[in-house]
């Protein structure tokens, strides 16, 4: 339990400071009714020619979430190269093996189904 009081001190500072927060921006910010200059979007002095829901294509979001996809993947292999050597150590080398396989299979065959899906072609 003295462990965990750390981690419940500052959830209830983080809490606290919050409520905080929002109580002083509710008692000094802005009020009243918003005009519709105020409302409207600015682009730095040029009248917007767009319309505000422009739609953007998903080809964009698409490639976001396969590169943070991707990305994050990477990430977790780095630190399991550098841990390696300890596992093998402490006899547990063919375990942690099978689990980055596991974890790998499941790369790669995302990888299989970018590529086979045409995810990342514009045209």
């Amino acid at each position: 339990m003295s462990q965990l009081l750390p981690v419940v001190v500052l959830a209830i500072f983080v809490a606290t400071f919050g409520l905080l927060l929002m109580f002083l921006a509710s008692l000094f910010g802005a009020k009243g009714k918003k005009s519709a200059t105020k409302l409207s979007s600015y682009e730095c002095g040029v009248e917007v020619a767009a319309s505000p829901t422009t739609k953007i294509p998903i080809k964009f979001y698409l490639t976001a979430i396969l590169f943070i996809l991707f990305d994050i993947e990477i990430i977790f292999m780095y630190p399991w190269a550098l841990a390696y050597g300890d596992f093998i150590e402490a006899g547990l080398g063919i375990y942690i093996s099978g689990a980055m396989a596991v974890f790998l299979a499941i790369f790669i065959f995302g990888l299989f189904w970018e590529i086979k899906s045409r995810a990342l072609e514009w045209e």
